[in-house]
C-alpha cells in the first residue's frame, strides 16, 4: 500500500459471505478502535464494505483478523483488498446500509440461543429474565423473519415492534453485542407469549401444566408450529399419533441438554458436537434399552431423533417440564408445517388441545433439520432450519443463473448464480396444492433475497412430477432435463466440490430412466455434464405400479417369480400371509399391464423385508427397508452370493440373493442373520461392480448417492469394501443423499452443460 508522508496507509476492504446480521460491523468497529485505526464500515447488497486508515502494520493486522477471526456466526467467503488514497479522517464510524445495486449479500440461517443470551434468560437480576425472545447478533431468528435485503429491521417481521429506549441504546451502541441485532427486543417492547387467555410467563406455566397433565400442545417456534407431548406419556403420544394420522413414523424428542439426552440415547463426541452446534438439528442416535420414552414415540425403532432447545422458549419449556418431550412438525400426515397463526388454528385444531403461541410473524416456514454421523462426519437426512439458506460453493462459475426445480419426494429447489448454489429449506413431498404453493412462494422469496433471475431451468425427466410441469410452464428460459440418478451423482460431486468423472452408485426408490423404465439401482460413469449407464440391478416387474411401494409383498412376489422355475416355493410365510391375492399379483407381474420394469434398490429391499418376515405393508416411505436394516445383526460377517454379470451393461444378479434369502427364511433362520447377510452380499456386489468398471475406465473414485445410502449398515459396508480395494469414496455432507439433494445436482448439471 502507498503510504502518505506521515506513514499512514488506507485500504478498501470488501467482504462477501454470511456477514450481515451476525455482528460483523460491530466486530469491525471494535477491532479498528483497538488498533487505533480510522475509517468506516457499512452494509450493502454485496456484503460488508470497509475503509480503514492508519499505520501499515496496524492495517495489516486488521485485515488478517477480518479474514481469520470473524464473529461466530459469520462465514467469510471472499475478501477483496485494494489500496486507496489516505484521507486523514480521525474516527471510525458505522455507516447506514446501502440498499442499491446487485444483491450479493447472504442471509444467515436461524441460529440457536448463544451462551450469553442463555445466561441472561436464567438470571433473575437481568431485565430479560425468562423472556422467551431474548437474542443478540450471535443468535436468534434470521432466515425465517427476513422479508428483503439488506438485513435491517424494516426488512424483517420485527418491523412492527418499536424498540423501547433501553433496547434502542443497545442497538445503537457499537460496543454492545446487540448493536444492530435486528430482532432485538425485551418484555417492554417485543413479542409476547400467549396461551388460552394467559400471557407472558403465566402462559408458559399454563402450557407446562397442560403437558404434564397429558395434553397435546401446539407450540409456535422459529419456522412454524410444532406439536408437543410428554415423551414418557403413552396415552398422550398415542393420541398425538392417532390425531396426526401418523401410524409408525418416529417422532423427534427434545431434551434439555446433553446429559438429559444421554438418558435416552448413546452419544459419542461427534454426535454431541452436532447436538450442541448452533444449528441444533435433530440427530439420529442409537436408543438406549431403558430409555424412558413411550413405545409410541418410535415404534420398533433402534434409533431415536433427539434435539436440544434452540430458542429461549424451548429452553424454558425444557427446564420447567424437567423431562424430555415429543416435538414434531405441526401438520397432518404429509402436509407442510403450519406457520401462519390462522392456518395453524384451523389445521391443528383437531390435533392440539391448546396453543402456545406468540405475535412475532414467521415469514417463511422452515422444518427442523435431521442429521446423523457417518465415519465421524455429518450425513444430512433433511437440510432445513439452521442450514438453509447458507449457499454451497459450486466447483465452477456459472455462465447464467439457474433454477433447479428438484424432484417430488423430500422436495427442495435450488437457485444458483456465480459460484453459489442456494439450496432451499425442506419443502416436503410435492404431491398437493399446499406443498406446491410452498415451492413457488419459496422460489419467489429466494429470487428476491439473492437477486437471481433464472435464465436456465433444470428439471427431472419424469413427465408427471409437479416440479417438472412447473418448469415446463415457465417462459423465456432454457429448459434442461436431468435424469434423476445423474442428478444424484452430480449432487454428490457438487457436495464435494468436484467435477468428475466418477463411478457413481445411485441407489434409491425410483427415478425415471431414459429407457422409460423405473431406475433405482444404478451404476453410472458420470461427470457433471453427462453420464453412461454402465450397470444396474437386475430389472423385475413392479406389480401394481405405485401400489407395490405401499405393499412390499408385491415386490416379493415379482422377485420370487423371477427367481424360481418350480413355482411356487413351498413353506414360505410371505405367500401364506398373502395367499388370497398372491396368484393375482403374480399374474400382473407377468403381464405388461400396470407392472413397469424397475431396477430399484429400494424395491429390492422391500422384497427381502417381506420374504424375511419384517413387514408386508408400510405406513411411510422406506419403512420396510429401515426396519430390515434395524433388525440386521451387525456382528454377522458372512454374505449371500450376488453374481455380477458381464455385458455391455453390468447386471447385479439379485435373483441369486433372493433365492438365498428365501432358503434361509424357509429354514427358520432369524431375521437378524438374514438381514446382515443380505446387506453384506449387496455391498460385495457393489464393490465388485466398481472394480470391474475401473478395469474398463481407469476411474478410481466412486460417488455414493440416493436415499438407500441413508442406510448406515449398507453405506458403511460399501465404503469399507471400496476403500479396501483402493478406491477413493465420495459421500454427502452438505446436502442429503436422498431426493432432498437432487436440486443441487440438477443445478450443477445445468450449469456444466451451459458452459459448453
Amino acid at each position: 500500500m502507498d503510504a502518505d508522508p506521515r506513514g499512514a496507509v488506507r485500504a478498501r476492504v470488501v467482504v462477501a459471505g454470511v456477514v450481515q446480521g451476525v455482528g460483523f460491523r460491530p466486530f469491525v468497529h471494535g477491532l479498528a478502535r483497538r488498533l487505533g485505526l480510522s475509517g468506516h464500515v457499512g452494509n450493502d447488497t454485496k456484503g460488508v464494505f470497509i475503509e480503514v486508515e492508519g499505520g501499515e502494520g496496524a492495517v495489516d493486522k486488521f485485515i488478517e483478523a477480518v479474514r481469520g477471526d470473524p464473529p461466530p456466526l459469520a462465514v467469510v467467503d471472499r475478501i477483496h483488498v485494494e489500496s486507496v488514497p489516505v484521507v486523514g479522517d480521525h474516527d471510525f464510524v458505522i455507516l447506514d446500509s446501502d440498499p442499491s445495486g446487485d444483491r450479493q449479500a447472504l442471509v444467515s440461517p436461524d441460529m440457536a440461543t448463544c451462551t450469553d443470551c442463555l445466561a441472561e434468560l436464567f438470571d433473575p437480576a437481568d431485565r430479560r429474565y425468562r423472556y422467551p425472545f431474548v437474542n443478540c447478533t450471535n443468535c436468534g431468528p434470521r432466515f425465517t423473519i427476513v422479508t428483503d435485503v439488506p438485513y435491517d429491521r424494516p426488512n424483517t417481521t420485527m418491523a412492527r415492534f418499536a424498540m423501547c429506549e433501553a433496547c434502542r441504546r443497545e442497538y445503537d451502541d457499537p460496543a454492545d453485542r446487540r448493536f444492530h441485532a435486528q430482532p432485538v427486543c425485551c418484555p417492554a417492547c417485543g413479542p409476547t407469549l400467549s396461551f388460552v387467555g394467559q400471557r407472558g410467563d403465566d402462559a408458559l406455566a399454563a402450557a407446562v401444566y397442560a403437558l404434564r397433565t397429558g395434553q397435546i400442545v401446539a407450540v409456535k417456534g422459529l419456522g412454524g408450529y410444532h406439536l408437543a407431548a410428554l415423551a414418557s406419556d403413552e396415552d398422550a403420544v398415542g393420541a398425538l399419533r392417532s390425531r396426526k394420522h401418523r401410524e409408525d413414523k418416529p417422532f423427534a424428542v427434545m431434551a434439555a441438554d446433553v446429559d438429559a439426552a444421554r438418558t435416552l440415547v448413546d452419544i459419542d463426541d461427534a454426535e454431541a458436537a452436532l447436538l450442541q452446534s448452533p444449528r441444533r438439528p435433530v440427530v439420529l442416535l442409537r436408543r438406549r434399552r431403558v430409555a424412558p420414552v413411550a413405545a409410541s414415540v418410535a415404534p420398533g425403532n433402534r434409533w431415536l431423533g433427539v434435539m436440544l432447545p434452540y430458542t429461549p422458549l424451548h429452553h424454558l419449556l425444557a427446564q420447567d417440564l424437567g423431562q424430555p418431550f415429543v416435538l414434531t412438525s405441526g401438520n397432518v400426515s404429509d402436509e407442510p408445517i403450519a406457520y401462519r397463526d390462522g392456518d395453524a388454528f384451523e389445521r391443528l385444531g383437531g390435533i392440539a388441545d391448546a396453543f402456545l403461541t406468540h405475535d412475532r410473524p414467521i415469514h417463511i416456514r422452515t422444518d427442523d433439520s435431521v442429521t446423523r454421523t457417518f465415519a465421524g462426519r455429518e450425513l444430512l437426512v433433511r437440510r432445513s432450519r439452521g442450514y438453509a439458506p447458507k449457499p454451497i460453493r459450486l466447483p465452477h462459475v456459472l455462465r447464467r443463473p439457474v433454477l433447479a426445480c428438484g424432484a417430488e419426494l423430500k422436495h427442495t429447489f435450488c437457485l444458483a448464480k456465480g459460484e453459489r448454489a442456494f439450496v432451499s429449506h425442506h419443502i416436503g413431498d410435492l404431491e398437493n396444492y399446499e406443498t406446491m404453493r410452498s415451492f413457488t412462494e419459496g422460489v419467489e422469496h429466494f429470487s428476491r433475497l439473492f437477486d437471481v433471475v433464472a435464465e436456465v431451468v433444470a428439471h427431472d425427466l419424469h413427465p408427471e412430477y409437479l416440479s417438472t410441469k412447473h418448469a415446463q410452464s415457465l417462459t423465456d428460459i432454457d429448459l434442461v432435463g436431468v435424469q434423476h440418478h445423474h442428478a444424484h451423482i452430480a449432487s454428490c460431486l457438487a457436495d464435494n466440490g468436484e467435477t468428475g468423472p466418477v463411478i457413481g452408485v445411485a441407489f434409491d426408490g425410483l427415478g425415471y430412466g431414459v429407457d422409460s423404465t423405473i431406475w433405482g439401482g444404478e451404476l453410472l460413469v458420470a461427470d457433471l455434464t453427462d453420464f453412461e449407464r454402465a450397470g444396474h440391478l437386475q430389472t423385475v416387474p413392479m406389480p401394481g405400479g405405485t401400489a407395490a411401494i405401499k405393499e412390499p409383498w408385491r415386490m416379493a412376489a415379482a422377485w420370487l417369480d423371477r427367481a424360481y422355475d418350480d413355482w411356487p416355493p413351498s413353506g414360505l410365510a410371505v405367500i401364506e400371509r398373502n395367499g388370497d391375492r398372491w396368484d393375482q399379483v403374480v399374474a400382473v407381474a407377468r403381464s405388461t399391464a400396470n407392472a413397469p420394469g424397475t431396477s430399484s434398490a429400494g424395491r429390492l429391499f422391500d422384497a427381502v423385508a417381506a420374504i424375511a418376515g419384517v413387514r408386508d405393508a408400510v405406513n411411510y416411505e422406506g419403512q420396510a427397508a429401515i426396519e430390515l436394516e434395524q433388525a440386521s445383526d451387525p456382528s454377522v460377517d458372512d454374505a449371500y452370493p450376488v453374481p455380477v454379470l458381464p455385458g455391455p451393461s453390468l447386471v447385479i444378479s439379485a435373483v441369486d440373493l433372493v433365492r438365498a434369502v428365501t432358503d434361509d427364511a424357509r429354514a427358520g433362520v432369524d431375521i437378524g442373520t438374514i438381514g446382515a447377510r443380505f446387506h453384506n452380499g449387496l455391498a460385495d456386489a457393489v464393490a465388485e461392480s466398481c472394480a470391474l468398471l475401473r478395469q474398463e475406465t481407469a476411474i478410481r473414485t466412486v460417488a455414493l448417492s440416493g436415499g438407500v445410502f441413508q442406510n448406515q449398515l449398507l453405506l458403511e459396508g460399501v465404503a469399507r469394501r471400496l476403500s479396501a480395494r483402493d478406491f477413493r469414496v465420495l459421500v454427502h455432507s452438505q446436502v442429503p443423499p436422498n431426493d432432498g439433494g437432487i436440486s443441487l445436482g440438477q443445478a450443477a448439471v445445468a450449469a456444466a452443460r451451459d458452459a459448453l
